[in-house]
């Protein structure tokens, strides 16, 4: 039961997930809508890891025990924003009602000659930035991906869109050559994008406070932000039923500065920062939560709250590959 998140197995098979994309695109948004009923049912029953993990996320974020319809909510949420990537992705947006807030703390930091790092999550959708990007056709997105993670949901999503596969910086590379296509696609002043909640085995973490408890984040996403001097915006996709979504815009740094003397304090205090921003809007709507691990669960580390999880950071930023490793 305490088997990392990347151990666990893709949801669904290349047939149920091919049928549902299919159906959505030829039958339209709401005969899908209708097929995932039965689907969340599906999950509910046949995936005891995930609903366990609903439960004790849903019992944090509300005070109180979770019943079954708030955990049959939560993986329908989930289901819901699967469907919804088939119709962004294809470019689909005319039948969304996404409403933008702080949308000038992103645009006004892009320049021709250098980008912006944008840190996301595993809550909401992601790809509902694709609204906001369309409204800036000049401006490049790149987008930091692990393409091994869910193959058979990513291949059929770059079958929906080939131009999407071009666009991605694949996170199964090795870890110094994520960071060159990172500071690449700064340098062309492109939108880059990566998701800074959950970290791979042996990739280095700070533990911090989050939702009560201490939870281990990775450090990778802000050393990067560091390292390449980009300012840094975090990225907030909330959905919230039918075809309504809020996507949220912060600015979390023109420029992250990390002392090597005082590195270890200063990144955790940084990694806090992000932390509460998170648990801002996890609380605002824990509908949205899709991380479907233990998130909590600390087993293997070894040292107080305050420290960093092997490797260090005492090395320059770029000298350890492993420190960049799944920052997706």
């Amino acid at each position: 039961m305490n088997e990392h998140w990347t151990e666990r197995p893709e949801g669904g098979g290349r047939f149920a997930i091919w049928l549902l994309l299919t159906i959505g695109l030829h039958f339209g948004r709401g005969v899908a809508r209708a097929i995932l009923y039965p689907i969340t049912l599906y999950f509910y029953f046949r995936r005891p890891f995930e609903r366990r993990v609903s439960y004790e996320f849903l019992q944090r974020a509300f005070g109180r025990p979770a019943g079954a319809w708030q955990v049959m909510r939560h993986i329908h949420r989930f289901a819901s924003t699967i469907l919804d990537r088939v119709f962004l992705l294809s470019d689909r947006f005319a039948r969304f009602d996404v409403r933008m807030h702080g949308l000038d703390e992103l645009t006004s930091r892009i320049r021709p000659e250098r980008g912006v790092l944008l840190l996301g999550s595993h809550i909401g959708s992601f790809e509902v930035l694709r609204v906001a990007a369309s409204e800036r056709p000049d401006v490049k997105v790149r987008v930091v991906l692990d393409t091994q993670q869910t193959p058979a949901l990513t291949e059929l999503l770059h079958a929906i869109n080939p131009e999407i596969r071009r666009n991605v910086i694949d996170a199964s590379r090795a870890g110094t050559d994520i960071v060159l296509a990172l500071g690449e696609a700064i340098r062309e002043g492109a939108l880059t994008t990566l998701l800074a909640d959950r970290a791979r085995p042996h990739e280095a973490t700070v533990v911090v406070d989050f939702m009560g408890a201490p939870a281990a984040f990775p450090v990778a996403p802000f050393l990067i932000g560091s390292v390449l001097k980009a300012p840094i915006v975090l990225c907030f996709g909330l959905y919230r039923g039918g075809n309504r979504y809020d996507l949220y815009f912060e600015s979390f740094s023109d420029e992250l500065a990390l002392p090597r003397r005082e590195r270890t304090t200063e990144l955790r205090a940084v990694v806090q920062r992000y932390a509460a921003r998170l648990e801002y809007y996890v609380r605002e709507d824990p509908y949205n939560w899709f991380n479907w691990h233990d998130f909590w669960n600390l087993e293997g580390f070894t040292g107080d709250a305050a420290a960093v999880r092997k490797p260090a950071l005492d090395k320059p930023a770029l000298a350890d590959a492993s420190v960049f490793r799944g920052v997706a």
